[in-house]
């Protein structure tokens, strides 16, 4: 049985350079286009002109009608600067970390993390990391060449510089963390196989938290396409990628507003074809597919006819969220006059600017003394925060949420 899951494995990543990186089918239609998409949106640029100018990408997404996946077909990793000049991190914000400490717990209780070792992939700045072994009493180590030292090492927590691949396969875990990192890797199926690989014998549970790309096509949310997101996962399409590398799903679930799913998997020789409860089928997001295809270029002509109209009328109109949705809205939309300023929470944010548009990122106290009259927030997910906040400063804009 476990020879004949290799030669799957193998047949599928031979077809995968040609088509789908998921399984390999080569039968794609591509539904969504966009030229010139800036290749990062959250690095610190320190420039108008150098937000501007920086380098650009094109955007064609692409849906696999046989496991369900969608990804960018012009995709480049060449392109991409994935270093400490990064500033993804979320913990500024305290329903983030409240999100964050639930799902440690969380983890924790089902999988008896108390005394472990934690591998994570992707950790970014650490902080996810050092809340698991803080609270689970364990140790950790994580990968990613955005760490830049802000999470200390010592005390049981060590940190590589530089991405996960096999060249790490004996650095041995009791429990493996991937959280928002899976939809930054173009050869998805490539990736998974490697970690299966690595993993042997061991039965080693593993965690995946992405973003659920049927609540960015059911709602039109062009804001949540952008260039480093290369791969966008349905319930369906992440439980199929597992199995077909070597897993048995255990379970897939969605979490903060529904924006993110959670998937745990642990290695099996068997091959399963049993489905999940939570498993669309393929032709459920075609359908989704289609109906983002049609109606998302309306959905864009309405944000530019209400922003035009507000900067008609005199309306003073700032962005809160100066992260990659922001950077995408922006973008898509071509806004330039029509809105300001961005706001951002993050205080090592502030004085940098947007990529491609060339906005500038502003605290919310200056916020505050700028006076707007609409507030357009990228998350709903913060829009208590981001009231209470704004009421404390004595502004009283409009909120408007995307």
């Amino acid at each position: 049985m476990k020879t004949l899951r290799i030669a799957m494995e193998r047949a599928i990543d031979e077809s995968a350079a040609r088509g789908c990186p998921g399984c390999g089918n080569e039968a794609v239609d591509e539904f969504y286009t966009f030229k010139d998409a800036p290749v990062h949106t959250v690095l610190l640029l320190p420039t108008t002109e150098s937000a501007m100018d920086y380098p650009k990408g094109d955007i064609r997404l692409g849906f696999c009608g046989r496991c369900g996946f969608i990804w960018n077909r012009s995709y480049d990793p060449s392109l991409q600067d994935y270093s400490e000049k990064c500033e993804e991190t979320q913990a500024f914000s305290g329903t983030y970390n409240r999100f964050a400490r639930e799902l440690a717990a969380d983890l924790i209780e089902r999988y008896d993390l108390r005394g472990k070792h934690i591998l994570e992939i992707g950790c970014g700045k650490g902080e996810f990391l050092a809340l698991l072994c803080e609270m689970g009493g364990s140790t950790g180590t994580g990968f990613d060449p955005v760490y830049d030292g802000r999470v200390k090492e010592g005390g049981g927590l060590t940190f590589v510089k530089n991405f996960y691949s096999d060249k790490y396969s004996s650095c041995e875990a009791d429990f493996v963390v991937c959280k928002m990192t899976l939809e930054h890797i173009g050869p998805t199926g490539a990736f998974i196989s490697t970690l299966r690989k690595a993993l042997g014998d061991r039965q080693t549970t593993v965690f995946f938290q992405v973003p659920d790309v049927t609540r960015i096509l059911r709602e039109l949310a062009f804001w949540d396409v952008y260039y480093e997101h290369c791969s966008y996962f349905t319930p369906g399409s992440l439980a199929r990628l597992f199995k077909m590398h070597g897993f048995e799903v255990l379970g897939i679930r969605h979490a903060y507003g529904s924006q993110y799913l959670l998937l745990e998997a642990r290695p099996t020789d068997q091959i399963i074809t049993a489905t999940h409860t939570q498993e669309e089928a393929p032709e459920d997001i075609k359908n989704a597919v289609r109906y983002f295809s049609e109606n998302v270029q309306q959905k864009q002509s309405l944000w530019r006819h209400k922003l035009r109209e507000f900067n008609k009328t005199g309306y003073r109109t700032l962005l809160w969220g100066s992260g990659s949705k922001g950077v995408a809205f922006l973008t898509t939309l071509g806004i330039t006059d029509e809105i300001r300023y961005v706001v951002d929470i993050n205080p090592l944010r502030k004085g940098s600017f947007m990529a491609g548009t060339g906005h500038e990122i502003i605290s919310p106290q200056l916020a505050a003394d700028y006076q707007p009259d609409a507030v357009i927030l990228m998350n709903p997910v913060y829009r208590d925060e981001v009231k209470k906040e704004l009421t404390g400063m004595g502004v009283h804009a409009e909120l408007l949420t995307v």
